[in-house]
């Protein structure tokens, strides 16, 4: 990684390149230009009644994908004139903050402000290659970014940059193989989103709606459910603390049907010959992985250890409710690990995850920098449990529902692992592909 004579920016190492293939500036390949943004930001002069897409870095991020297929926020014609409007299928790289130069494709058109850069007009450039030769890069790309306090990777050092160019047919030979793989992982997130749906909805019309209860106290059969385990739903409502629930049901707290066991303040050095575990943080969480995660000593009490397929829950800071999938790791302080010897696990996970917006609500009003909720708070989160019978009739239906999503969020993992063992060998060409 150095400057070369010309002064081109070296982001890959220089060796000895397959036949065909050449170092070039990225500047010589295609047009760069930066998008532009309304000031101040927000102003309904040019955000008000907006219906062209916004795009900002926090649309890319948040489904960790190729594509930037929606907005949170959208811009006015106002707004538009003072940016950047671009097309679908777009290539941008994000130019400033924690995440520059990471790179992403649009699924929408729209204005892209100024944290972003613009690649068009390619030169013998597939714009999939540069998508996976910018993000592969990433790291080193950074570390020539200017300022101090909030680099910034400015359009004159994104056209310096040297990358290594494959003849066209190879780029997009190279592209095709990583791009399938990324088109599986997001299938597996697609068909995640709507399995996870499927499963809310059906816990949202048992257990906080009573569907079948109110069919049944009306005369009719329920909708979707057959006869026997319609049988299992009573056809009349008691009273409760909670107001009106099916007869025959129980109100007990959130800390009765499940275990919360909090992590430990684990120590980030271990010996060098000690075999490690990934220390598991909100941050992790959030990713759903352990890239650059601390590591800690593997001699803990099993029950810190985590698995995929464990619910975890964040208590403070970023409250969530997840299913881990990313492999063994170690329980950190401010995560709960949650089990329960009574209850299956889509009961506790889904009753955990009902209460999760109020538990936010309740951390975001705590005067310290870092929100939270209390074991008190699990004691006041209130459920409803039904008979035994019940339960164990609706188990069928919902938990092989989050057992795929499991499996599903561990095939993505190793094509994740797959495409990231492949992707410098084949912008390396040190694995060739036919064309």
């Amino acid at each position: 990684m150095s400057e070369s004579s010309d002064g081109g920016i070296w982001i890959f190492d220089k060796v000895e390149l397959p036949h065909g293939w050449s170092f070039d500036r990225l500047g010589n390949r295609c047009t760069i230009r930066r998008g532009a943004s309304p000031r101040p930001a927000g102003h309904p002069r040019y955000f008000g009644s907006g219906t062209i897409p916004w795009i900002k870095i926090g649309d890319a991020t948040k489904t960790g994908g190729r594509y930037i297929e929606k907005t949170d926020e959208h811009v006015n014609e106002e707004g538009a004139k003072c940016s950047v409007h671009i097309p679908s299928g777009s290539l941008i790289i994000a130019n400033s903050g924690v995440s520059l130069g990471f790179a992403a494709i649009t699924r929408v058109p729209g204005c892209i402000h100024d944290g972003w850069l613009l690649a068009t007009d390619f030169r013998e450039l597939d714009r999939d290659y540069l998508y996976y030769a910018i993000n592969l890069a990433t790291q080193r790309i950074r570390q020539f970014a200017d300022g101090t306090t909030q680099p910034n990777l400015n359009t004159a050092i994104a056209r310096d940059l040297v990358l290594p160019f494959p003849p066209l047919p190879e780029q997009k030979a190279i592209a095709r193989i990583l791009g399938t793989l990324d088109d599986k992982i997001e299938l597996n997130r697609r068909m995640n989103a709507t399995l996870e749906a499927m499963a809310r909805a059906l816990f949202q019309s048992w257990f906080v709606d009573f569907d079948p209860v109110h069919a049944k106290a009306a005369g009719r059969q329920p909708a979707g459910m057959d006869p026997q385990t319609a049988a299992l739903f009573p056809d009349s409502f008691g009273s409760s603390e909670l107001g009106e629930i099916p007869t025959g049901w129980r109100v007990r707290s959130l800390d009765q049907i499940a275990d919360y066991l909090n992590g430990l303040a684990l120590q980030k050095y271990p010996a060098v010959d000690e075999e490690t575990l990934p220390v598991i943080k909100i941050a992790q969480l959030r990713k759903g992985d352990t890239v650059g995660a601390d590591q800690c000593s593997a001699g803990l009490p099993h029950e810190y250890i985590i698995h995929d397929g464990d619910v975890l829950f964040s208590w403070s800071g970023s409250l969530e409710v997840e299913l881990w999938c990313g492999g063994p790791g170690a329980l950190n302080q401010h995560l709960f690990k949650v089990t329960s010897s009574e209850f299956p696990q889509w009961f506790y996970y889904h009753w955990t995850r009902h209460h999760l917006e109020n538990f936010r609500l309740i951390a975001a009003s705590k005067a310290t920098t870092m929100g939270h909720i209390q074991r008190k708070h699990l004691t006041e989160a209130k459920v409803l449990v039904p008979p035994p019978s019940v339960i164990e009739a609706l188990t069928p239906s919902i938990q092989p529902l989050l057992d795929q999503v499991v499996s599903n969020r561990i095939q993505s993992r190793t094509l994740a692992t797959l495409r990231y063992t492949l992707l410098p060998k084949l912008l390396g060409g040190k694995l060739v592909v036919s064309r």
